[in-house]
């Protein structure tokens, strides 16, 4: 894998070029194998948490583990075009945007012991600022190749913290627009809900139960890009324990194995749409 500045994989991407690369400071990955009409993401699979900051978190390793998408990033590695975040959203959270990224307090518990120097937090949100010009540098390129472009913005939850019946996945359609794009919504669903599962893992899929799609990464595509459908797709955290960080790599393959056969569907399904 390269590891390239900002400017050289913007370069790479509007001169259409493939390549993997992780950012010069090691914030983000991008592979592009071929220049496809769809985008696959996963903005909180990060768990790097820079060494300045570990003397002034109140918060465990695992309790920041909790809270972020492990293996999401593994669930979409096969796809043509793949955007992860590799940093801790605790450090900066590629979801929320620029005068919210860097939290003071987190799930009810206050983050730092002192509060940031600016040095620290002008770290933090510079790397939050060069991954959105690479999101804008590649939606703008795929929009340009097609005409419109979909993102796939993979996510997961903690559903043991629900009191209630929470479903296998769970899209969040709030903020798009679903006059227009309600039937790819509808297909979506349908697709997951027929993935498979072992050890008797149900596979259901329903729309704004948990969550509604209010992340950032959603907002700035959809307000900047006018014919840019994203996808805010949440798997709940049925491929490992949540409570004690044991991974199951049998749930998290059989998952990835299912995603690389229907998510190229749903983009053809979206690019053949006249929408």
């Amino acid at each position: 894998m390269l590891k390239l500045s900002v400017a050289d994989i913007i370069s790479n991407i509007k001169s259409e070029i493939p390549f993997e690369a992780v950012s010069d400071d090691y914030s983000f990955i991008l592979k592009i194998s071929d220049y496809a009409p769809y985008v696959c993401a996963a903005v909180h699979n990060g768990h790097q948490f820079r060494r300045s900051l570990w003397d002034n978190c109140l918060h465990t390793e695992h309790e920041r583990w909790y809270e972020e998408d492990p293996c999401t990033s593994d669930m979409v590695a096969s796809h043509p075009i793949v955007l992860t975040g590799c940093d801790s959203r605790f450090e900066y959270d590629l979801n929320r945007p620029p005068d919210g990224a860097i939290y003071s307090d987190a799930w009810g518990k206050p983050l730092w012991k002192t509060p940031l120097s600016a040095e620290e937090y002008d770290h933090s949100m510079l790397k939050h600022a060069s991954f959105y010009s690479v999101v804008h540098a590649l939606i703008e390129q795929i929009e340009k190749k097609y005409g419109k472009a979909i993102v796939f913005d993979m996510h997961s939850y903690n559903w043991k913290r629900w009191d209630r019946e929470v479903p296998t996945w769970n899209l969040g359609t709030s903020n798009i627009d679903n006059n227009r794009y309600g039937a790819i919504v509808k297909g979506w669903q349908q697709k997951l809900g027929t993935i498979e599962l072992p050890n008797n893992i149900k596979s259901d899929c329903k729309i704004n139960d948990t969550f509604q799609g209010n992340g950032f990464f959603l907002k700035y595509i959809t307000t900047t890009f006018g014919n840019t459908l994203v996808l805010a797709t949440e798997i709940a955290k049925i491929y490992c324990d949540e409570l004690t960080a044991i991974i199951y790599p049998e749930v998290v393959r059989a998952v990835e194995l299912q995603l690389k056969e229907i998510v190229p569907l749903q983009a053809k399904e979206f690019h053949e749409k006249d929408l």
